[in-house]
């Protein structure tokens, strides 16, 4: 697989998969082209794990629950350790009786690579995950982001066709899973392995993800970059999954516009009743009453000094609704 230039790394063809009668996934049906990374988003429950631990293997399929492949190779019935994925797990899944150069080097030993190549390999990789002179520390001395670290260099050093990680950055505070997913596509993108992420936080999957996989009971709604998925919705349960909405419903169907669009101006054509005002620093939140219809509005902080107002005032706004995107309901 590492030896050929292959356009699809990984194809996942009719996936179905119960526990029990309960039906966890669909005919799921997916591409994933070789060096990207897609992010499986989605609420609870909607089969994301699942998908993914059948791609590590972690879930065997039988022959008529859809097939895997590998590149060219049918994978399906390979159990985990041939098919040479690694995974990233939320619970960091690390030995805490090892120091940081023993959980690291445990798959090299598990290959049987000689301790020159395992001494070799395991500095280069914590040199490119920023834990150098780390190496003799008990797991239970490291922070969240350095544990997390040496479960993304555990997985990187045994040079996998494919990575997998599961809500790996869930257990961190929101500065540390902002650095982190930061690091984990840049060393993602520089070793060019191709990944699949499973987060249930959409902000989360638009900054990591090269295209986002939008699931919803064990089927996929929607598959595209973050930009079309966020800007360009197929149903109102996308919509409202991707960020906050703005909902219309009137004899053409129905159709949205995010809080964004909704222009605050003493010019402003409409007018609304203010009823709710969030402080977000940069940028504030503004909930109106609009002809009866509750409305949400975005603007940024000093844009909002320039025409102030407060709760229970009355605003003018601009929204153009020949802009408005169309959805399935």
């Amino acid at each position: 697989m590492k030896s050929g230039v292959i356009e699809i790394e990984i194809l996942l063809k009719d996936i179905s998969h119960y526990y029990g009668t309960h039906k966890a996934l669909d005919s799921i049906n997916l591409e994933v082209s070789q060096g990207e990374l897609v992010a499986l988003l989605g609420p609870s429950g909607c089969g994301k794990t699942t998908l993914l631990r059948i791609i590590a293997g972690l879930i065997p399929l039988s022959p008529n629950q859809g097939q895997i492949y590998f590149g060219s190779e049918e994978v399906s019935a390979w159990p985990p350790q041939k098919r040479n994925a690694a995974m990233v797990f939320q619970s960091y899944a690390l030995f805490p009786h090892m120091t940081v150069t023993e959980n690291i080097e445990y798959g090299l030993l598990m290959r049987k690579k000689d301790t020159a190549s395992r001494q070799r390999e395991v500095s280069q990789i914590m040199e490119k995950v920023q834990l150098t002179g780390l190496g003799e520390r008990r797991i239970q001395e490291l922070s969240g982001g350095q544990q997390q670290r040496v479960a993304l260099a555990r997985s990187l050093v045994v040079n996998p066709d494919v990575l997998l990680f599961d809500e790996p950055l869930s257990n961190l505070d929101e500065k540390l899973r902002v650095a982190m997913r930061q690091e984990i596509r840049s060393i993602q993108k520089d070793s060019g392995i191709t990944s699949v992420y499973v987060t249930h936080d959409q902000e989360e999957a638009m900054a990591i993800a090269d295209r986002i996989v939008i699931m919803k009971d064990g089927q996929i709604l929607q598959t595209g970059t973050p930009r079309e998925v966020y800007e360009t919705p197929v149903n109102r349960f996308v919509a409202s999954f991707m960020g906050e909405c703005n909902f219309f419903e009137d004899a053409s169907g129905l159709s949205m516009c995010r809080p964004d669009t909704l222009k605050l101006t003493p010019e402003g054509a409409e007018e609304g009743v203010v009823t709710w005002i969030e402080y977000l620093g940069s940028v504030q939140k503004i909930k109106l009453n609009w002809n009866g219809q509750d409305l949400v509005a975005e603007a940024f902080t000093k844009q909002i000094k320039e025409y102030s107002f407060s709760v229970g005032d009355q605003i003018r706004f601009d929204f153009n609704v020949d802009e408005h995107i169309k959805l399935d309901r």
